[in-house]
């Protein structure tokens, strides 16, 4: 049988300029992509010149479809209201269904994770038992990551409704773990 190889995925710098025009709002893009061209047609001809903001309107696109696709702060907090009135056994379920429309199978975990997700013979473990916390420092992240080291798993995933600080954040990158927010809750608990 020949061993499982996880999809490359391509992954931008945070802080490359393509990055950031993808977390920017979508006319930002356009604007840069107008203006470059328009700095461009003083020294080419003007087919050239648009090639040149090309892949800046590429860009702005692909900006303009994920925001029209994320949840507005409405449908957030109507979301996160519903969930918080979940037992914790009922929210993961909740989860569970909401990552199998997704295209993963999930199981209940015993030990340090809560799911287990496959697909494609890909294994994520998630955590949701702190999500209604207010506040997640690195403290349960350690925990978590501490948990799950030796699972064997290919990527792990922390879902926390409320604010996450700084050193945690830190911490999640440091050790490749998703940090699951409102806004990815609002979108998987539909």
């Amino acid at each position: 049988m020949a061993p499982q190889v996880a999809p490359l995925k391509l992954k931008l710098h945070e802080n490359s300029l393509f990055a950031i025009l993808l977390r920017s709002p979508w006319w930002v893009s356009f604007l840069v992509a107008g203006g470059l061209a328009a700095l461009l047609r003083f020294f080419l001809p003007l087919h050239f010149a648009l090639f040149g903001g090309m892949p800046f309107m590429v860009i702005g696109a692909v900006a303009l479809w994920r925001q029209l696709r994320r949840p507005g702060p409405g449908r957030i907090a109507a979301t996160l209201e519903r969930a918080r009135a979940l037992s914790a056994d009922e929210f993961c379920a909740a989860l569970a269904k909401g990552f199998e429309r997704e295209g993963y199978r999930a199981s209940r975990e015993a030990g340090g994770a809560d799911l287990r997700l496959t697909r494609e013979g890909i294994v994520t473990l998630v955590a949701c038992r702190r999500w209604k916390a207010q506040r997640v420092g690195a403290e349960p992240l350690r925990e978590f990551e501490a948990a799950t080291r030796q699972a064997g798993a290919h990527a792990r995933i922390y879902v926390a409704a409320g604010e996450v600080t700084e050193n945690a954040r830190a911490f999640a990158r440091e050790k490749n773990i998703t940090l699951f927010g409102e806004e990815e809750l609002a979108k998987l608990l539909r």
